[in-house]
């Protein structure tokens, strides 16, 4: 959904000659590994898929797989950090800028909604893998706690008052995307789209922002 960041996660040395021509998404053979592994890792669980399974979904030798990645855990890596990446370098250019928090605030939630709504994979449905407490996922679990961080800073520049709880929720509200996009999936929204709720979420933020819910 994003440009993966070009840290510690991006691209090894290139690969080996494919066995097929290219069968996946995607203008490198990396990027195509990625959307294997989105697809099946959504789809069959991230213990439920192998290695060997992805590189078949591509059309390349296993062993060629580890040119792109040294392990497993090195695609989930990458693949989370396409979900939050992108959002958190929005999210420091505003926290950056001028003009009202309320606006600024309501910009992040519209861009962060977009990218999670209209993403091939609903890779943010990995947030809960029991995985991601490892200490090799640290870096992702920062990244979303900085962007955690810059929507309550926002949020309660908008409210002028850090006791305000109503500060934690525009983040909270954002995520939910990732939620009701498998209730698509499995037919539970009806015949809703999350793409055709992102005004509905930003205006309920804003909502949110505007009016005190009573006491």
């Amino acid at each position: 959904m994003a440009t993966p960041p070009a840290s510690s996660r991006t691209a090894a040395s290139p690969g080996r000659p494919r066995l097929v021509k290219p069968k996946r998404r995607g203008e490198t053979a990396r990027e195509e590994i990625l959307d294997a592994a989105a697809e099946l890792f959504t789809r069959h669980g991230y213990t439920g898929t192998s290695t060997r399974m992805i590189a078949d979904a591509v059309g390349v030798r296993q062993a060629s797989l580890y040119h792109y990645f040294k392990t497993k855990d090195d695609i989930l890596a990458a693949l989370l950090a396409t979900t939050v990446d992108p959002s958190l370098e929005q999210a420091r250019e505003l926290l950056a800028s001028e003009g009202e928090p309320l606006q600024r605030l309501l910009d992040l939630a519209r861009y962060d909604v977009t990218q999670l709504a209209a993403a091939r994979w609903n890779i943010g449905a990995l947030y809960l893998l029991p995985e991601l407490a490892d200490d090799r996922f640290g870096e992702f679990r920062a990244a979303r706690q900085e962007l955690s961080a810059a929507y309550e800073a926002l949020a309660t520049a908008a409210l002028a008052d850090v006791s305000d709880t109503r500060g934690l929720l525009p983040f909270r509200l954002v995520e939910s995307v990732i939620m009701m996009r498998s209730d698509e999936t499995r037919g539970e929204l009806g015949a809703h789209t999350v793409t055709g709720l992102v005004d509905t979420i930003v205006g309920a933020i804003e909502m949110l922002m505007e009016h005190k819910p009573a006491d």
